[in-house]
């Protein structure tokens, strides 16, 4: 009984460390947010050198950090229903921001951590919002695309927003 919990305990985490995660794992709906996406680890030692994230439904007016050493470039996508923003019609919104290493001195290492950046603000109602992580190495890949059912654990999950109601003014008095 004791091997099999050890056992189970060396898996979950394996499990725990083996994806991308979110700096802030939760956030309120209608509220600006920056998902700071952080990497721990190549693939299977490789060194990560492209980074592209497909952003969830339910953020507006998502906008990338440029970081030194990687070049930046995203995708729109027009949206089912545009909206107005300060006067201007918004008809699509950012899809996929993709970080690309421009030389192998700018390679994540496997040894390394790096965090990649997106501000937003979250318009969705209340649950979960998944980011979908697409982490290129030298060698190899990990698609973290992954939504978890009930009763699975998947290998390459997606990452997770927990999104809750506004809270209001009053609960945050001091």
């Amino acid at each position: 009984m004791k091997a099999l919990f050890a056992t189970a305990l060396v898996a979950l985490a394996g499990a725990t460390q083996a994806h991308v995660t979110l700096e802030t794992p939760e956030t309120e709906t209608g509220k600006p947010y920056k998902a700071v996406l952080r990497v721990g680890h190549g693939c299977d030692g490789s060194a990560t050198r492209q980074i592209i994230v497909t952003l969830p439904n339910g953020l507006r007016g998502a906008k990338p950090m440029p970081k030194p050493g990687w070049t930046l470039t995203t995708t729109r996508a027009p949206l089912a229903k545009p909206y107005d923003s300060h006067g201007k019609t918004i008809a699509d919104e950012l899809a996929e921001v993709s970080w690309t290493a421009n030389a192998e001195a700018d390679f994540l290492q496997d040894a390394w951590y790096d965090e990649f950046t997106v501000r937003a603000t979250v318009v969705a109602d209340p649950g979960d919002l998944w980011f979908k992580v697409r982490q290129v190495c030298v060698k190899g890949e990990w698609n973290w695309a992954d939504v978890p059912t009930p009763g699975q654990t998947p290998k390459a999950p997606a990452v997770r927003l927990k999104v809750v109601s506004a809270r209001s003014a009053e609960t945050h008095a001091h």
